[in-house]
């Protein structure tokens, strides 16, 4: 098993906690028994998510509200990571932006820079400090299947997706004998398991309803693959699909047809 196992000391510190595909997966680690630490920028949210999760699972449920954006935001997990056995990190927060990248606002784009890589790098290296010496524990990060291709009008998304990608399964390789595991979650589309058609986006709208990977399917999928010490795991047929298409079909036929589609998003 390449998850270390739950106790009473230990816990599993999941960033991007609030929603999404943290949320789904920090619910998922307290049902196992997982003391869990939340983090997000919206301490609120994490305190009501933190106390369902403690009466529900009876496990220890801690907020850490943290803009990861920032130097001081990451400097707040660092600690935290340093001061309790972390012995899973899930790197989940994360933001995009969609249209030409020359018309995007640059101070987003660079906290989406810092958010998406920075963060991603900084606390990778603050768990393993403390993972290498137990010789245990396990981390995910969330790349994307959008960093397999070069897609124009999502440009500093797929810079940083592709970063972690990459990161993510170099590191896997590298820590093989060192009872550390390090598994890339590398989804396509994921949302809600339904949707009101007035909130619906362009992409719900266009995909049909099969095929997409839900939050809590994404969770369970990742979870199973953490557990056998799977170097990526692609959940979802869509993503599955799009995984595939980005290394079959090439470069200058499929950028410019996916870069159209996302420019109708920006």
């Amino acid at each position: 098993m390449s998850l270390p196992a739950p106790s009473r000391t230990s816990y599993a510190l999941v960033t991007g906690a609030s929603q999404g595909i943290g949320k789904a997966m920090a619910h998922d680690f307290a049902a196992m028994g997982y003391n869990v630490i939340l983090v997000a920028r919206r301490g609120e949210i994490l305190e009501d998510i933190a106390a369902e999760l403690e009466r529900r699972h009876h496990i220890e449920a801690s907020a850490l509200p943290a803009d990861l954006a920032t130097d001081e935001g990451v400097e707040v997990v660092i600690d935290a990571i340093s001061s309790k056995e972390v012995s899973i990190l899930v790197n989940s927060a994360g933001i995009a932006s969609f249209g030409p990248f020359m018309d995007q606002d640059w101070g987003y784009e660079s906290s989406q820079f810092a958010l998406n890589g920075t963060a991603v790098h900084r606390l990778t290296r603050a768990a393993l400090e403390h993972m290498l010496p137990r010789r245990a524990g396990a981390i995910c990060n969330v790349g994307s299947t959008a960093g397999n291709i070069p897609i124009p009008n999502n440009a500093t998304y797929v810079f940083t997706k592709a970063g972690v990608n990459a990161f993510t399964e170099a590191l896997h390789y590298e820590l093989k004998g060192s009872g550390i595991n390090c598994t890339l979650l590398a989804p396509g589309p994921v949302r809600e398991a339904t949707i009101a058609e007035e909130d619906q986006t362009i992409v719900d709208k266009v995909v049909p309803d099969a095929l997409w990977t839900t939050y809590e399917s994404c969770s369970k999928e990742t979870i199973a693959a953490m557990q056998k010490g799977q170097r990526r795991v692609v959940p979802g047929p869509l993503s599955k699909a799009m995984n595939v298409v980005s290394k079959v079909l090439p470069t200058p036929v499929i950028a410019p047809l996916i870069g159209r589609f996302y420019s109708q998003m920006g």
